[in-house]
């Protein structure tokens, strides 16, 4: 039981990092400071989309679910909880680099905003 529920908490905790990676670029706009910690996040959440790199949460759930008793799955989070509520066909490489695209570009503009605010700021 233990187990079970330190796999849902990561799914949890997987989920919150995944909005912070995609929204973070907003607290920024709310508070400069959060570009200290959404910066990394963003980084990081681009190299697992665009590199196709395995995301660590997945695996502690997966250990964390298999200590259990049940199985884990195959594939990334996103793979498994979040693309089958969006698309029920599966995720390709070539969607993931346009979702990276994507977010990169959202957030791009969220900083270019900010950038633009700062500069206004000083020069008033």
């Amino acid at each position: 039981m233990t187990y079970r529920l330190a796999a849902d908490a990561l799914v949890l905790l997987h989920l919150s990092f995944i909005l912070l990676v995609l929204f973070g670029g907003l607290l920024v706009l709310w508070r400069r400071r959060a570009l200290l910690v959404h910066l990394p996040a963003l980084a990081w959440g681009l190299a697992v989309e665009g590199l196709h790199l395995e995301c660590p949460l997945t695996d502690w759930e997966n250990r964390m679910r298999a200590a259990a008793g049940s199985a884990g799955y195959q594939g990334g989070f996103v793979e498994h909880y979040i693309w089958p509520l969006i698309y029920p066909a599966g995720l390709t490489p070539g969607v993931q680099l346009w979702l990276g695209a994507l977010v990169l570009a959202l957030n791009l503009g969220v900083y270019g905003y900010v950038l633009w605010r700062l500069a206004r700021r000083h020069h008033e």
